[in-house]
């Protein structure tokens, strides 16, 4: 089996790099199994108090894999192998920050959102597209991102589809931190050392209650149901043929 995350154990923290840049860093399930395995282990590991997510060759993630996405139905919505990998990612007790560079799309946006701070090149490109593929956000896109954002702006961006830059993702509270692009993962780095001299249990305690204070998880749950729905509508197979041949999708509501 091929290995889509690189494990560096620094001092008191590690960086997990996304490694498919072939498919822009693309979420497939193996890659979301692996990920989670290895916040799992970290999560066990007492020396590790921090860990970075990151991607490879300029890229955070582009979004979720496509051709995974193509052939499945509702039911196989409800029967998602990446759907434990998701709900291990959400349960990391430590801090987890993102280092974002270039694509940050759909479900690798989603993976950005899980994480308590990130760190985002100022030329970086944040955004949910799945309407203009039929679907919706189906790892908790839509209820972080209204928690963020307020009403209108998440309506914006996730109505339309479309793109803003890391600088305006900062300026709208998506992002922590603001960085020159290339420089994401060192201020990364510089934070993940920083928040590794604290008190572990202090910080996972804070974590866990910034996170009971914000979560709806019976809008998490509607959330998931309708992108299982969307999985089995002919505007999905519509949206995703049309992505493929570079063109217009033609929508009918059914």
């Amino acid at each position: 089996m091929e290995n889509y995350i690189q494990t560096d154990v620094k001092d008191g923290y590690a960086i997990l790099t996304l490694t498919r840049p072939e498919a822009r860093n693309a979420l497939n399930t193996s890659m979301l199994r692996q990920l989670a395995e290895e916040l799992s282990r970290f999560d066990r590991e007492p020396d590790i108090r921090v860990v970075i997510l990151t991607g490879a060759d300029g890229n955070f993630a582009s979004g979720a894999d496509i051709g995974e996405i193509a052939e499945k139905t509702a039911i196989d919505g409800v029967h998602d192998l990446r759907l434990h990998s998701w709900e291990t990612i959400a349960r990391f007790r430590k801090p987890l920050i993102a280092a974002v560079e270039g694509y940050c799309l759909g479900g690798g946006f989603e993976l950005a959102q899980r994480c308590d701070l990130i760190v985002a090149a100022d030329n970086a490109i944040f955004g949910q597209p799945e309407v203009r593929l039929g679907l919706i956000p189906g790892a908790g896109g839509i209820q972080r991102l209204t928690s963020l954002l307020g009403k209108s702006r998440a309506m914006r961006l996730l109505l339309t589809g479309e793109t803003i830059t890391g600088a305006q993702a900062f300026d709208w509270g998506i992002t922590s931190h603001k960085t020159l692009p290339g420089d994401s993962l060192t201020t990364a780095e510089e934070l993940a050392a920083k928040l590794a001299r604290g008190a572990p249990l202090a910080l996972q305690f804070t974590k866990q209650a910034v996170l009971t204070a914000l979560e709806n998880y019976d809008g998490f749950a509607l959330e998931r149901r309708s992108f299982e729905l969307l999985l089995s509508t002919d505007d999905k197979a519509e949206g995703i043929e049309a992505f493929r041949s570079k063109r217009q999708p033609v929508f009918r509501g059914r």
